[in-house]
């Protein structure tokens, strides 16, 4: 509880008209949402205005509007004029929930790939250090010992400072944040104070809102221009084997600067890569001193996710030993890579991949692994950029054996017609297109799974740990990982290994 007049002390710029001493009991942005005595911030959105629905709000009993267009005067609530209702809302989330963040360690971490992976490595290595380390990312939330699926990779501002208060509460003593390129244009975290800041790289997505990769990378780097600029001595660790990587090392930040890489020169660098039937080994050199790193986890990707861990732990203070300890015990990542065993003589994986980078290096992984065929299914999502979905298609037929091509999340969009931009970048006619449709994506899962051999490998790309499917009118339960499971369980269980399994149903 806060009163309107300490609430609005970090505003600048605010007309305010009404009583300023009526007590705030919460802060909503949907007015649907909206308790007697909160405030209310009325957004300018993609899709519809929060100024439609500020009658709405006062109706359900709001104490106070945040508005950026003038509005007729309201006699039941304080309206509150600012230049921005993203900022403010943001500002205001911070006052009311005791600026949480200043109370613990904030490490943040972008990209268009690796986000998660870093995340829960970063997670683990404090969780060893015996640190209470809570987690905001696409899997989803942690607050102590409470686990809330999540909504969005990042959280709207309100809640993103609710949970952190909830994190301190808890005895938290550090949170570990993906942090999406929407969060940061849209100011979602803003004022926020990282003690850390990773980047991952960036490769094209989310073209249908940034428009270019340069905007794309104008949002990502929002992040790293904020460090050491309230109050924290923030560092920023930095793929140097990616371009934009590089580009963000040479600018003027204000904060401390901690590179890692494989292919160059770096303070945190890769080398001697081994891979073997349980994950990866490799040496790294660090300005604290060398150690060799054991990850359960395929991948050379995952390789520079886990330099980032490092790096980003080596800037709060983890000793190398206790990072190497933590790595080589780290927890499967949900969806990433994830593997479905139900006895059959190949290989299944479930994987997140869904940009054509991510596609590439993960197929190019399972593509050395291989002794027999490569086998993916996948699709893309609708409403999305559309311009990776040819991309996808051609780095499909150029690393697997064959393609099951597929819906996503078709959302507004037509399923065949999203499925037949993908086919453009598959070669044209015969046994060169090394693809088929099934737009059903149950089915189409069941048909690469009833294509597969001993020793082949399949790949079900692009959901991950999704729980759902998300169309246009509605939202189904689905989750890739057990729609495999329950076709392997009922084609392999108490089946002779030689005798090959029955038809699946509906191909």
């Amino acid at each position: 509880m806060m009163q309107i007049k300490k609430l609005i002390e970090v505003l600048s710029g605010a007309e305010v008209d009404g009583p300023v001493d009526r007590d705030i009991l919460a802060i909503h942005y949907d007015s649907r949402r909206v308790t007697p005595e909160s405030l209310f911030v009325a957004l300018p959105g993609l899709k519809t205005d929060g100024h439609k629905f500020i009658e709405h709000a006062v109706k359900r009993g709001a104490a106070a509007i945040i508005v950026e267009q003038p509005v007729s005067s309201i006699k039941r609530a304080t309206v509150i004029r600012v230049p921005d209702a993203r900022e403010a809302m943001a500002r205001l989330a911070a006052q009311f929930y005791g600026h949480a963040y200043r109370k613990i360690k904030v490490i943040g971490i972008t990209g268009t790939n690796g986000k998660t992976t870093t995340a829960f490595m970063i997670q683990r290595i404090l969780k060893e250090t015996g640190i209470k380390t809570g987690l905001i990312g696409t899997v989803r939330y942690e607050i102590g010992e409470r686990v809330i699926p999540a909504a969005r990779t990042t959280p709207e501002a309100v809640e993103l400072h609710e949970m952190m208060a909830q994190m301190v509460r808890q005895n938290c003593g550090a949170v570990v944040m993906e942090v999406s390129s929407h969060s940061l244009d849209q100011k979602r975290v803003l004022g926020i104070d990282f003690d850390v800041a990773v980047f991952t790289n960036l490769t094209q997505d989310h073209l249908d809102y940034h428009k270019t990769m340069d905007g794309y990378f104008e949002a990502k780097s929002i992040l790293f221009k904020s460090l050491s600029t309230n109050g924290k001595i923030g560092i920023a660790v930095i793929n140097v084997d990616d371009p934009r990587g590089r580009e963000l090392v040479a600018m003027p930040l204000k904060a401390a600067k901690l590179t890692f890489g494989i292919e160059n020169e770096a303070m945190v660098r890769g080398k001697t890569l081994a891979v073997n039937c349980v994950g990866l080994k490799f040496d790294v050199s660090t300005p604290k001193g060398d150690d060799r790193i054991s990850l359960p986890l395929f991948g050379r990707y995952n390789v520079s996710n886990a330099l980032g861990a490092l790096g980003a732990c080596m800037a709060l203070g983890v000793r190398l030993p206790t990072m190497a300890r933590a790595l080589k015990a780290l927890p499967p990542v949900p969806g990433r890579l994830e593997r479905v065993d139900c006895g059959q003589p190949f290989q299944v994986f479930v994987d997140y991949a869904h940009t054509d980078d991510a596609l590439k290096n993960m197929l190019g992984t399972l593509r050395e692994s291989t002794a027999k065929r490569l086998l993916v299914c996948f699709g893309c999502g609708g409403n999305r950029d559309t311009r990776k979905r040819a991309l996808m298609g051609r780095v499909a037929a150029e690393l697997a054996d064959f393609s099951v091509l597929t819906s996503d999340n078709p959302r507004k969009e037509e399923p065949r017609a999203i499925i037949s931009q993908i086919e453009e970048g598959f070669p044209r006619g015969g046994e060169a297109a090394k693809y088929e449709v099934v737009e059903d994506r149950r089915e189409a899962i069941n048909r690469v799974l009833a294509m597969a051999e001993a020793g082949d490998v399949v790949v079900i790309a692009g959901k991950g740990h999704e729980t759902y499917q998300e169309f246009a009118d509605t939202v189904i339960s689905f989750d890739d990982r057990e729609i495999a499971r329950e076709y392997l369980t009922q084609c392999w269980k108490n089946r002779p290994s030689n005798s090959p399994p029955a038809p699946a149903e509906g191909n």
